[in-house]
């Protein structure tokens, strides 16, 4: 039988977790309707007629007047921007201009191919950032922290666009260890849309569930020369500031004093140091992600890459805007994704963060 004097702690953290949820629960929606009020906005101040747009220049008075009222637009703002919110918590995203499908259905298609390509970057700027950004702090003034700032510094100055180009003219037209633009080469693409049923849309991941291994390391032939391009500029970050949180953690007490008790350094700065440096790491990295998901537009456009950044910007190109929208709140939407995954994986990583 529990006492009521240890009954009581539980009710106590109980209590502080159901808060902290609460309190996530309405960030989140606070955000979220935030973003759609943006959203709902930019479609009001555009110089551009959802009505024009849909029935083209040749359309009459009285069938301009028709769409609107069809399509709420003669109401108040106020009401206008409630059937908004009340269409996208249903899905509803509206029907693009071009194609007249339903805006999500195309952006189903298109975000993973996205998804595939921000995740791989991420994954390759951590991977390298992270060793990089410590050495560098470990050893300031040698010639590996001077190698890691220039290397840094570069992927900062360099156009994305330019580092596309050149990636392309060497290692696709000059040294031929790469594929070229596309997620697949025209044969296996064929096949992949023709034969077989995708489950995520990501093609590495859909080959490999399916044992489709000559496809799938087609696709990564494809996808590892841009990856690997943003995943250098994801790189370059990630390093500069893991070398700056390194640095002022190894500089505090208590690392000197593991080291007067002859703690090995490697676990000085792997273990000790390193719990603290993960903190804002864990921010910058999200950020990153953030930015690739959303950041990637150019990187798509020189490799015809159909991702979500390619597909926002044709549709901006045609005056496109509910699919313009619908791409800019699914992209906001993982913004603000990343951001609560952030908060949670602080309170995993510091318990000062979960009082």
């Amino acid at each position: 039988m529990t006492s009521p004097a240890l009954s009581s702690p539980r009710r106590s953290a109980t209590g502080r977790v159901l808060r902290q949820t609460a309190g996530i629960a309405l960030s989140l929606a606070a955000t979220f309707l935030g973003l759609l009020l943006v959203t709902f906005l930019i479609a009001r101040v555009v110089p551009i007629d959802p009505a024009h747009a849909i029935l083209g220049e040749r359309a009459s008075a009285e069938q301009i007047a028709e769409l609107h009222q069809k399509l709420g637009l003669d109401l108040p703002l106020w009401q206008q921007f409630g059937i908004y919110v009340r269409d996208v918590m249903q899905g509803d995203l509206g029907l693009s201009v071009r194609t007249r499908d339903p805006v999500l259905e195309e952006i189903k298609r298109y975000f993973p191919a996205t998804l595939e390509l921000a995740t791989l970057a991420t994954i390759l700027g951590v991977l390298v950032g992270v060793p990089a950004g410590v050495l560098a702090a470990t050893r300031p003034g040698s010639w590996i922290d001077q190698l890691v700032r220039l290397v840094g510094l570069m992927g900062y100055s360099m156009p994305v666009f330019w580092l596309g180009l050149m990636g392309l003219l060497l290692f696709y037209g000059q040294l031929g260890w790469v594929g070229g633009p596309g997620r697949l080469d025209v044969a296996y693409q064929m096949t992949f849309d023709f034969e077989m049923e995708p489950m995520t849309g990501m093609i590495l991941v859909d080959t490999a569930l399916a044992g489709q291994w000559d496809m799938f390391w087609n696709a990564f032939s494809h996808i590892i020369l841009p990856a690997g391009i943003l995943g250098y500029i994801s790189m370059a970050y990630i390093s500069r500031m893991t070398r700056s949180f390194m640095m002022n953690e190894l500089g505090q007490e208590y690392i000197t004093t593991a080291r007067v008790k002859g703690m090995p350094e490697r676990r000085v700065i792997w273990v000790h140091a390193m719990r603290n440096v993960l903190v804002p790491l864990i921010t910058v990295i999200a950020l990153s992600y953030a930015y690739l998901l959303e950041g990637a537009v150019l990187t798509e456009t020189i490799f015809a890459w159909p991702g979500i950044g390619s597909y926002i910007t044709d549709a901006l190109m045609v005056s496109d805007m509910p699919a313009v929208l619908g791409g800019t709140i699914v992209v906001g939407f993982c913004f603000v994704g990343l951001n609560m995954l952030s908060d949670i994986l602080y309170r995993l990583v510091d318990p000062r963060a979960r009082a």
